[in-house]
């Protein structure tokens, strides 16, 4: 198992919790939570190692609008490819926009 936590700047705090996805062959689960105002943080684990720069890179062009609302992620990987990471993170974000997500 690895681990990677990464921080962004980014805005308000998202409106709602929210969960996509679940941990299986070739998939992975987000958590997410509503963080503090102007910072997100993604906590990684994964059960493929050596894969940080993927990770960080993939990670990076997600939140690399600092308008993104304020999110905590919690990342459980078991071998997903770049694409499914992004659909997802992107599942959670709008569950947690439209207040869908679990409370």
């Amino acid at each position: 198992m690895q681990r990677l936590s990464l921080d962004y700047p980014a805005g308000a705090p998202a409106a709602a919790r929210a969960l996509a996805g679940v941990v299986g062959s070739g998939d992975l689960e987000v958590l997410l939570e509503p963080a503090e105002n102007g910072r997100s943080t993604v906590a990684i684990t994964t059960s493929v190692d050596g894969v940080n720069d993927i990770w960080t890179a993939v990670i990076d062009r997600i939140f690399a609008d600092a308008d993104q609302p304020a999110v905590a992620l919690e990342i459980n990987d078991f071998g997903a490819t770049p694409a499914v990471v992004r659909l997802r993170i992107a599942q959670a974000m709008e569950q947690a926009a439209s207040g869908a997500g679990r409370t």
